[in-house]
């Protein structure tokens, strides 16, 4: 196709040259990746079984009490530790001190989760800056500024990546960790991945990304309509490091899709085409783990009541999401009459607040969940991650979790 369209102007013979040699480096153009990404289309791209015999089999495997409780995955990132990961960029640590301060930090993380008897932990997420740029640093195809913060909520700041060119994974990104957490504890270890609506969300992605044969004015008109070829291929980037965790005995992975709603296109008839590939997206991530694996994913602060059956088409074993900022709202969607078959957590409490919630309040919630959920799919979990609270927070709010979720299980069995 000419790179010409009636009505703009043409590009002149340097930008051509120079749109052509880009498209020709290695460093942007992966063409078995762009094939890897093309032959996705037209497929569907579920696991083998439905949610209810794969959460049979999850249970026999991971054998977890009724209401199990779980955190989001972060835990908070102190001082100290924000200037080890800072020292070791600089390189005025050594990887073996680095290695060793970060296992210390996950050690500790896995003690308190055991000693509050939390039942699927997780490790702490030390070893990360950010949610996005974290993997956005060790995938191909991704570029960073040093300075170019942007507001993300309330005092905190990240600095989403830019997408420039094709998207793959180099090397295993969060295996190691996972597998050394996993190695403290006999407790299910949850490897933490953030989705690839999520990573494409909160980048900056190139109008001309991905360079197919469309022309560059082409790309500028139509580039919120393809940016889905991008996200299959970070999907596919994620479906590997999925693989490598599970090959490492991490029995339960989640996929934070905490941005799949953010994402929705300004005009409403262009929702569903969006909504069908970023749900599709999520499901080549974990399409080929086997049934006793099991796949969480986690959505933040939004109304999701008007997505509810592209959540649910998401075919994830367990949800948890913000339900206590938003005064219950999500809640609502299931009294009016939605079935919901997978394993679902509605936040208990709200970790954007320093107010501990005690034992009573927590357990309150959970009885107005159990009046529109079944017992047996529900988890007790806070809203979010815990990185930016306090421990002299974190410690309270999680023992009255666990306390009100004990107090839950035993009514029940009195109640049998």
């Amino acid at each position: 196709m000419a790179s010409h369209i009636v009505g703009y102007p043409r590009m002149g013979p340097k930008r051509e040259l120079k749109f052509a040699l880009e498209r020709s480096s290695p460093r942007v153009t992966n063409e078995e990746v762009q094939k890897a990404a093309a032959a996705l289309r037209g497929s569907d791209h579920r696991r083998a079984t439905n949610v209810s015999a794969r959460l049979d089999a999850q249970q026999k495997k991971l054998n977890l009490p009724v209401l199990p409780t779980t955190t989001i995955g972060s835990f908070p990132q102190t001082v100290e530790l924000r200037r080890v990961r800072r020292e070791y960029k600089a390189k005025k640590i050594s990887e073996d001190e680095y290695v060793s301060a970060i296992k210390e930090e996950i050690s500790k993380v896995v003690k308190i989760q055991e000693e509050l008897d939390i039942d699927v932990l997780v490790h702490g997420e030390p070893e990360r800056n950010d949610m996005v740029e974290y993997f956005g640093e060790q995938l191909s195809g991704f570029a960073f500024t040093a300075n170019g913060w942007v507001q993300s909520y309330g005092s905190r700041c990240v600095k989403p990546p830019i997408i420039y060119g094709d998207v793959s994974r180099p090397n295993a990104m969060t295996v190691f960790w996972s597998k050394m957490a996993q190695s403290m504890t006999s407790r299910p270890m949850k490897g933490m991945l953030t989705g690839p609506v999520t990573i494409l969300n909160w980048s900056f992605v190139r109008n001309d990304q991905p360079r197919l044969r469309l022309s560059f004015l082409l790309r500028l008109t139509f580039s919120h309509l393809l940016r889905f070829e991008t996200c299959y291929q970070i999907a596919l980037a994620i479906k590997k490091e999925v693989e490598d965790l599970e090959a490492g005995g991490i029995q339960v992975i989640q996929i934070d899709e905490a941005a799949l709603r953010e994402g929705l296109p300004l005009r409403k008839a262009e929702h569903a085409f969006y909504l069908d590939w970023a749900v599709h997206s999520f499901r080549i991530t974990n399409c080929g783990v086997q049934d006793t694996t099991q796949i969480h994913t986690h959505m933040c602060y939004s109304n999701f009541n008007d997505i509810i059956h592209s959540i649910i088409n998401m075919d994830a074993d367990v949800i948890t999401i913000e339900n206590s900022r938003s005064d219950e709202k999500l809640l609502s969607v299931f009294r009016e009459g939605v079935k919901y078959g997978a394993g679902i957590g509605p936040g208990v409490y709200d970790i954007h607040s320093p107010r501990i919630p005690s034992t009573e309040e927590i357990a309150d919630r959970i009885n107005k969940m159990l009046a529109v959920l079944d017992t047996n799919i529900l988890w007790v979990n806070p809203d979010c991650g815990l990185k930016t609270r306090k421990y002299t927070e974190v410690k309270p709010a999680l023992t009255n979790m666990v306390s009100a979720a004990k107090l839950i299980r035993t009514q029940l069995a009195s109640a049998k």
